[in-house]
């Protein structure tokens, strides 16, 4: 593929880069290069709903990043996956479909972001999706993202969430409707109980176009830049180093990891760190890697007295062999869901504009999850994962050696502030709570995580320190805007080079508030309506 000259290059087959792709090839008049480093996505446990548990750790799909050592978390290293293959994360995540909170693209337009207040973006999300539901003014039906909800309902869910109405927490029927805050189920991006990634949903009916090349195994390892002017990629294969051009565009759509790594290998980013690093400066830029921020959480985990839980089915042969089988005849029981069944938004403090805090409910708990591998307590157990939606601390992205196939340096600054310790408090005494609620008092028996003993702001800081993990949803590396803080513009074209855009996670100017993978595959869909929009004058 050496020198083959394409009119788009994407870099990267994630949830943004697998809509990219699709939506600019769909008229046929432009030719579209997508290049992914990881393998096509035929791994079965990819599309068992529940099977994410099995590619949390699996090197073939999973580029399994771990941070730098995390000073205030007990320099602890935390765990990062990743999907490596085509969908990306979306192909190895929880499937969860959560936009975030109006207000959160209201404040990226208050930002300087224009065209990214919620009115805009709403059209965007509507149009990736085909809503099980049926279309409203919030929803749409016809898109190429399947939106659903849980197969059936779930004992344990049910009491978890008549505990939290006990608790003060209103029932909300739709987390993506008109208000974000209360507790209820959780829409999946899954049909027919099967799992609806972005490679689903986008390239599946894209593969037979002329004019679309996908390449797996390829890693991008540098944008090419003449006169300011993105010229095409390098990319490393099995075959060795290949190189492709593009005629108008080349975006880069690595996630909030691999797109500011790609830029800095590019020579876009901090003219001190680029120099440390001997890679030759073409613009420097600060803000390239810089502003990462995620989503960050602990669990508190009880004993269920009812053998009704996920630890059930993974400690037991026999009920593993019937799951399976119920699962291959008739796509139900518990393979056919994916265990975060319900959920809760809500705030730490009710003078709050927007919930800060979402608590999932897991029918699990687990005594070892790491990158090597996912292990159940040996009895039944649930968890309550309480998550800080608005975290303070701002983290980097940086090389970690010049080498392209090397994973990036990664440093979060989680707890940086009073406020990021006191809302997590706040969502642990919320868990207990409704844990101790009535509905929940016949499946409680005791708290197993972090336990009776913890009950101190000062023990629990403790335990939220040594516990507490990246909740997977890195933003911002990249962070949308004006000013010299920031990387692309509102039309996702980077500063001052030519012809290069990102369109992922990492433009995200703040994190929004619920689950990132949504918001990320509309983030694709908008790049690619402006670029046509470009094209055609």
């Amino acid at each position: 593929m050496t020198g083959e000259t394409f009119d788009y290059i994407v870099a990267g087959a994630g949830s943004a880069g697998c809509a990219v792709a699709a939506r600019l090839s769909e008229n046929g008049r432009y030719s579209v290069l997508l290049l992914e480093a990881g393998p096509p996505d035929t791994n079965l446990w990819i599309h068992i709903p529940l099977g994410f548990a099995r590619t949390y750790v699996n090197p073939k799909v999973n580029w399994k990043f771990e941070t730098q050592p995390q000073p205030q978390l007990n320099n602890r290293q935390l765990y990062l996956p990743r999907g490596k293959t085509l969908g990306g994360s979306s192909s190895i995540n929880g499937m969860v479909y959560i936009r975030g909170n109006h207000g959160d693209y209201d404040e990226w337009r208050q930002r300087g972001c224009e065209g990214w207040d919620w009115d805009s973006v709403l059209p965007y999300f509507k149009k990736a999706e085909n809503q099980a539901r049926g279309a409203d003014e919030f929803h749409g039906v016809g898109g190429p993202l399947h939106v659903s909800d849980q197969p059936a309902k779930f004992e344990l869910a049910e009491a978890a969430l008549a505990a939290c109405e006990q608790a003060g927490i209103p029932r909300n029927p739709d987390f993506n409707g008109a208000q974000q805050e209360g507790c209820g189920y959780y829409q999946t991006t899954t049909s027919n109980r099967r799992r609806w990634s972005a490679a689903k949903a986008y390239l599946e009916p894209a593969r037979g176009r002329a004019n679309l090349k996908i390449v797996t195994g390829a890693h991008t390892t540098k944008v090419t830049i003449e006169n300011n002017r993105a010229t095409g990629v390098e990319f490393h294969t099995a075959q060795g180093p290949k190189t492709a051009l593009a005629r108008k565009e080349v975006v880069a759509a690595g996630g909030a990891y691999g797109s500011p790594q790609l830029l800095q290998l590019s020579g876009l980013g901090p003219a001190a760190h680029l120099q440390d690093m001997g890679i030759p400066i073409v613009k420097d830029m600060p803000a390239v890697g810089s502003n990462l921020h995620d989503h960050f959480n602990t669990n508190l985990s009880w004993r269920c007295a009812k053998p009704i839980t996920l630890n059930d089915l993974e400690n037991s042969w026999p009920r593993k062999i019937a799951a399976a089988a119920r699962y291959a005849l008739f796509r139900t029981g518990p393979m056919a869901s994916n265990g975060i069944h319900a959920g809760v938004f809500t705030r730490s403090d009710p003078r709050l504009e927007r919930p800060d805090l979402q608590i999932n409910i897991f029918e699990w708990s687990t005594m070892e999850r790491s990158s090597v591998r996912v292990k159940p307590h040996p009895f039944p157990g649930f968890t309550l994962m309480p998550v800080h939606l608005r975290p303070e601390g701002r983290g980097t992205v940086r090389l970690q050696s010049p080498d392209p196939l090397a994973p990036p340096a990664v440093l979060f600054d989680y707890l940086r502030t009073d406020y990021d310790v006191r809302a997590l408090l706040a969502a642990i005494r919320l868990c207990r709570t409704i844990a101790a609620q009535p509905a929940l008092k016949p499946y409680v028996m005791d708290e197993i995580l972090p336990g009776a003993a913890t009950q101190s702001d000062e023990d629990t800081i403790a335990y939220i320190r040594q516990t507490g993990v990246s909740n997977q949803h890195p933003t911002s590396s990249c962070a949308m805007g004006h000013g010299p803080n920031t990387v692309v513009d509102p039309r996702l074209r980077v500063h001052g080079i030519e012809g290069l855009r990102v369109a992922d996670a990492s433009i995200m100017p703040v994190v929004v508030g619920g689950n990132t993978n949504a918001p990320t595959i509309m983030i694709g869909e908008k790049c690619a309506a402006m670029m046509l929009e470009d094209a055609h004058g």
